[in-house]
């Protein structure tokens, strides 16, 4: 799975309404009781781009690409989930496997959706949730640091690695998430994490789910998840499932007529998405030709050769140099043509890092 975001959170809290609305089809079973969602529904899912657009008025191409980002939609937890509970195991393995953490919390009242908990408060959800999360990964780390000791015994190496993964333990067996120890940067957590690819370690953002009244202003539910999330350095969208799934099926213009209505510059959803591309450390280049305007997604920091493979692999084998104009550069030129004629065309070699929005030509010989 690797490079996606999964959707997380209590039974009925808009998780697999959220999701449906999220990949525009209607492919994950929204009903009102628990675990109406028992494998992990799967979507692979365009990112906006305004820029892309604005390359296709240029360019005019026979079609427009974007990036893509993987979703999953993860069934939901309950209490003792760690432990088995519901379909606890199956469910943290399939969260595992996922790079970004997207919990849904319910934050609008409504006696007809029935909160398996009994009532409405989302930081209560946030710590049933987490508090599962934390228990899985205390269970990983002292079943790594078993292991380590008897490896310790003849390996100095070996011994560090058990002290420093039992002082991890004990940190988050006071309730913290790996993601906030004092030593997450480091190379001894990084080596830790690589094969237990720890549930607490992973960026989290919080969708905050309310009801149409609640787009405008926040409600007490949202200010309150929003302190929680500052306070552990988390993003947090503000949604509404039931809205955003009343958009799916309109046409762009319709959708933005009917954002500015509800009074909303920007759909909760497309944020999730956009948010959710760059915590997982993505970002896009650009080709433009009139067969197609297209996004290609890499990692921040590639360099051209490995830009190139992700087009071909080809390219980066024979890699001899890039074309490359700035996306400002492009549309403040009306194309290609323009760009070049007023030097904006940089040629650009093997150490070039690839910036967010370049236009790119790349030349190879193979």
């Amino acid at each position: 799975m690797g490079l996606a975001i999964g959707l997380v959170g209590l039974p009925n809290v808009g998780k697999s309404t959220t999701f449906n609305a999220l990949t525009k089809a209607q492919n994950a079973e929204a009903a009102n009781y628990p675990f109406c969602t028992i494998e992990p529904n799967k979507a692979v899912v365009p990112v906006p781009d305004k820029r892309l657009d604005e390359l296709a008025k240029i360019v005019n191409p026979e079609r427009i690409q974007h990036s893509t980002l993987d979703f999953v939609d993860i069934a939901g937890l309950v209490k003792g989930a760690s432990k088995g509970e519901g379909l606890g195991n199956k469910f943290l393995s399939n969260i595992r496997e996922t790079e970004v953490i997207l919990q849904i919390v319910r934050c609008f009242e409504d006696e007809n959706i029935v909160h398996t908990e009994g009532s409405i408060d989302p930081i209560r959800d946030i710590e049933i949730i987490e508090t599962e999360l934390i228990l899985a990964d205390v269970e990983a780390l002292n079943n790594r640091i078993e292991r380590l000791k008897k490896q310790a015994k003849a390996d100095k190496d070996a011994k560090a690695l058990m002290e420093f993964a039992q002082e991890l333990a004990e940190y988050l067996a006071d309730g913290q998430l790996a993601r906030n120890y004092p030593e997450a940067d480091s190379e001894m957590f990084a080596k830790l994490n690589q094969d237990l690819r720890l549930l607490t370690a992973k960026e989290i953002m919080y969708g905050a789910n309310v009801d149409e009244d609640g787009l405008l202003e926040d409600n007490d539910f949202v200010k309150a998840v929003k302190a929680h999330a500052e306070a552990n350095n988390c993003e947090v969208i503000k949604l509404c499932a039931k809205f955003e799934e009343e958009l799916v099926g309109m046409s762009d213009e319709e959708a933005a007529e009917f954002l500015g209505e509800m009074g909303v510059e920007e759909s909760g959803l497309a944020q999730i998405i956009q948010k959710g591309f760059d915590k997982l450390g993505l970002m896009s280049y650009f080709t433009a030709g009139v067969k197609e305007v297209r996004a290609w997604t890499i990692r921040k920091n590639t360099t051209a050769p490995k830009a190139a493979a992700v087009i071909h692999n080809d390219f980066e084998k024979g890699f001899i140099r890039a074309e490359v104009i700035s996306y400002e550069d492009f549309i403040a030129n009306g194309g290609e043509a323009g760009a070049k004629e007023a030097g904006k065309m940089r040629l650009e070699g093997k150490d070039y890092i690839v910036q967010d929005g370049d236009i790119m030509h790349f030349r190879f010989n193979v």
